[in-house]
């Protein structure tokens, strides 16, 4: 399965509806490239009115004057709306950002989970990029296309066979990109690959030196550099010389117009309709526009691929919302039930086959079990991140039953809190870092969550304490500390019920293990705690154990009832006893009363 991408209808509505977000930005923008493009129009009409007058004897100071201001004012104008058109794409682009980045967070996580998170990133990453970079090209694109719209009503104005005679130039450009295009990508798609055989080459060279010296390999490397560099150079040329065919023949196209255009004027002006002064002006117009025409010409690929970018950026905005339900807040603590749970990914294979479990209110459960038994699918199905194929998941507490797909995305956070093995920390300080989980806290409440998990040492040690900058490129946090700050995260979020996946892995053994393994303890005290554990150490802390065994709960009772079974359980417990040796923890999760 993959995320929907947008039609071209639904990408242009898309974009209209993002742009309209700015209305007084879209206001500015297309009235100064508007006026813009009317200075472009008018500087060479007041040219054709000077040479008029220098036939006529006319004063000129007024009309050189005029002229002169109108150059002045379209420059200023032509840079104010290529600014304003910027500022506008740069807004645009942010809230799409946005609104792609909370539609894909809203989004129910099966469908998320299974067109993949490389596609949900690269969209709001690599695509909203590129639709970025191409927005000073998009900018000049659109003030390009005014230009030459109000261009043609220029020529119009001064003799509609003018405008005729312009419009000659479009089956030529028209030729030209129908030979260019189809050729064009093949073309750069292999100068890029073989640049990319080239630095191949050099990095092997470079990053095996060794063995190229003990080879005596430098003859046969330099011979195989100089044969990738070779096929670059000609790739390189190849697609260069495409692109001047297609330089020249847009050149051609002017030649051939402004021809047009001229001869077009000697006609009209032997017969008395126009001046020569008029000839002028249309001439001068068509010449400025050779710049505003190869903007819309050269530019076809990069807005083409703009426009692919954007396509798959909206795209993610047609995902459907969840249904909004009733907002239901748990009332004291709240058990779990779950009965005939069953799941699958797409490749068919049921990875739970039926499981059936009870956690009282108050109470923890450890599963256990191989790799591949099915437990992190049913610690993602407890906490709501994936939807089983069959069977319910219910939550009862003071105020009666709740099936968990009837909680929406925004309230089942306020009953479940889910821990896996890989946590993230986000930029910025520790104090933002741990708001994330509950906004508006009290410094003395995060000092106190961080306190509970073991983690007080450490954030005394840090330059600035809460203050201290930390995730990517900032003050680096180990794997323990790294959990230790989700475990205060989910402290101060306080949900009734916990799922921890793993949560204390990270930390190997030893004290280490000891210190996040007492961490969780008092996380999971007074609250329904689900322990995926992958220390026996762990389940043995905990009220109940289920022993999965592919996909269903094999084995299920207390540490002491397991071992009495001499089943798996107790296999796994007698060699784990043999290996590790016997630590204690030094408590384990207390039922509330």
């Amino acid at each position: 399965m993959t995320l929907p991408v947008a039609s071209g209808r639904q990408t242009l509505a898309g974009l209209g509806r993002t742009l309209w977000k700015r209305p007084l930005d879209c206001v500015v923008a297309a009235t100064l490239t508007g006026l813009a493009a009317a200075g472009t129009v008018i500087v060479p009409m007041m040219l054709g009115r000077l040479v008029d007058a220098v036939r006529m004897g006319a004063v000129l100071s007024h009309l050189i004057l005029l002229t002169a201001g109108a150059v002045v004012l379209g420059m200023a104008l032509t840079a104010a709306a290529q600014r304003s058109a910027e500022r506008l794409g740069a807004h645009a682009a942010a809230d799409l950002r946005e609104d792609v980045l909370a539609r894909a967070l809203g989004a129910e996580s099966r469908v998320v989970e299974k067109a993949g998170s490389g596609d949900v990133a690269s969209r709001v990453t690599e695509d909203v990029e590129n639709f970025v970079a191409a927005l000073p090209l998009a900018a000049e694109v659109c003030a390009a296309a005014v230009t030459v719209l109000v261009s043609a009503a220029g020529f119009a104005a001064l003799d509609w066979r003018f405008a005729l005679a312009f419009t000659a130039v479009f089956p030529i450009y028209w030729l030209s990109l129908a030979i260019y295009l189809p050729k064009a990508g093949p073309r750069y798609a292999a100068e890029r690959r073989a640049a990319a055989e080239r630095g191949q080459v050099m990095l092997e060279s470079l990053h095996g030196r060794s063995t190229v010296d003990a080879y005596d390999m430098a003859p046969l490397q330099t011979r195989r550099l100089a044969g990738a560099s070779s096929h670059a150079v000609n790739s390189a040329l190849g697609a260069s010389r495409l692109f001047v065919w297609f330089s020249k023949s847009m050149n051609a196209a002017e030649a051939i117009g402004l021809c047009l255009v001229l001869l077009t004027g000697y006609w009209l002006v032997s017969t008395g309709a126009v001046t020569i002064g008029d000839v002028t002006a249309a001439a001068l117009l068509f010449h400025r526009l050779f710049s505003p025409l190869g903007s819309l010409l050269l530019s076809f690929d990069d807005v083409q691929r703009a426009g692919a970018a954007l396509a798959r950026i909206i795209g993610v905005t047609l995902l459907p919302l969840p249904v909004v339900r009733p907002h239901r807040t748990p009332v004291g603590q709240v058990g779990i039930t779950v009965r005939g749970v069953r799941f699958s990914y797409d490749t068919g294979h049921e990875v739970l086959r039926g499981v059936d479990i009870t956690v009282p209110a108050g109470t923890s459960l450890a599963i256990v079990g191989a790799s591949g038994a099915g437990k992190t699918t049913l610690a993602s199905v407890l906490a709501g991140e994936l939807a089983p194929s069959s069977g319910t998941v219910s939550l009862r507490d003071e105020g009666g039953s709740v099936a968990l797909t009837d909680l929406g995305a925004e309230q089942l956070r306020d009953w479940i809190g889910m821990i896996s093995q890989e946590v993230h920390v986000f930029a910025g300080t520790l104090r933002d870092d741990l708001n994330f989980a509950a906004p508006h806290r009290s410094d003395a409440e995060l000092v106190a969550a961080l306190a509970r998990t073991g983690a007080t040492d450490w954030v005394a040690a840090l330059p600035d304490h809460l203050e201290t900058r930390v995730g990517p490129g900032e003050t680096p946090l180990t794997p323990v500390q790294t959990q230790q700050l989700a475990l205060a995260r989910l402290l101060l979020r306080d949900p009734p019920v916990v799922v921890l996946d793993e949560a204390t892995a990270e930390a190997g053994g030893g004290d280490r293990a000891r210190e996040l393994d007492n961490a969780a303890i008092a996380l999971a005290s007074g609250r329904t705690a689900v322990v995926i554990a992958h220390r026996l150490a762990q389940a043995r802390a905990c009220d109940r154990i289920a022993m999965m065994n592919d996909g269903i709960v094999e084995e299920f009772g207390t540490h002491e009832e397991l071992v009495a079974l001499g089943g798996h359980y107790a296999e796994l417990w007698s060699m784990w006893s043999r290996r590790e040796p016997q630590t204690v923890l030094s408590g384990r999760p207390r039922r509330a009363k």
